[in-house]
């Protein structure tokens, strides 16, 4: 879920029990960007820093350099791993836990 749809971003399977969220994140640093996870909720935030452009005088800004707010319900015993910010995208990868197999065996008693 987001507001209106920005920043744009894309969902893949990059292994058998992994993912990969990739957002759209041109002119942010790591700095202005912030992932949390509560009660199975990942949450990306995105603001840039007021500076101020002294001398510069745009004709056309049509990078976007608004606040943003993202966030994804994980299923169970899905778990973020990392993220990278590389190239005007922010990768956050997520691996799903794979229960073991335990076989256990019961003990029956007399009654």
């Amino acid at each position: 879920s987001g507001n209106d749809g920005y920043p744009p971003f894309n969902i893949e399977q990059s292994s058998e029990n992994g993912f990969r969220i990739t957002l759209a994140v041109a002119g942010f640093r790591e700095a202005d960007i912030a992932i949390t996870v509560e009660d199975r909720q990942l949450m990306i935030r995105g603001r840039q820093a007021d500076e101020v452009d002294e001398g510069r005088v745009f004709l056309h800004r049509g990078i976007a350099a608004r606040a943003f707010q993202r966030s994804f319900v994980l299923a169970d015993g899905v778990e973020v791993a990392g993220a990278v910010l590389e190239n005007g995208l922010l990768h956050v990868d997520l691996n799903r836990a794979v229960p073991e197999k335990i076989v256990q065996t019961i003990r029956i008693t007399k009654g």
